[in-house]
């Protein structure tokens, strides 16, 4: 096997992808601190076609060079928003008929792995704070937790890989 490289790649520019039909999926970031863990989001958005990322509360916005190192560009291509209050996002997308689920760990929260989703929704993943997690108002009013299934002592994931698993997972039962 010989690698690829860059050019053998079938990228889209940035128009096409503005362009192209999107996952439906989108994706909130509830406070999030690291500027890294931001533009590796923007990255994984960009990778499976996600049709938006909101930026909630502390969570910085492009552009910053820090959110750049990690995206790549990805904050060009993607489509973004920023809101202070996730809690009034929550409730104004559910609104629209957005299903709205908290990945956290949490009572009564749903393996990643036994989710089976509606292909007709649109659903909103909210991705909490380095530390604290998703907010406790958020999760109670979002309408279902999924948690990442995890077995050794940590039971803590970098929000970045979180998101990655989280996508990673919508698009390849979009796609079954």
């Amino acid at each position: 096997m010989r690698k690829l490289t860059n050019e053998e790649l079938p990228r889209l520019a940035v128009e096409d992808f503005k362009k192209a039909a999107k996952t439906p999926l989108l994706l909130i970031l509830d406070n999030i601190r690291s500027l890294n863990n931001i533009g590796s989001v923007f990255r994984t958005a960009d990778a499976f076609l996600i049709k938006k990322i909101y930026l909630c509360g502390i969570t910085a916005t492009p552009p910053h060079k820090d959110i750049n190192k990690t995206a790549l560009g990805a904050t060009e291509s993607v489509a973004w928003e920023y809101r202070n209050d996730t809690l009034e996002l929550v409730r104004e997308l559910q609104e629209e008929g957005v299903k709205v689920m908290a990945v956290e760990q949490a009572e009564q929260a749903t393996l990643l792995n036994d989710f089976e989703l509606d292909s007709n929704t649109t659903y909103a993943l909210v991705f909490g704070n380095e530390v604290k997690g998703v907010a406790q108002a958020v999760v109670s009013a979002s309408d279902g937790v999924l948690e990442i299934p995890q077995f050794g002592t940590k039971h803590s994931l970098n929000i970045a890989v979180s998101v990655g698993i989280g996508v990673w997972d919508f698009w390849s039962k979009l796609r079954a």
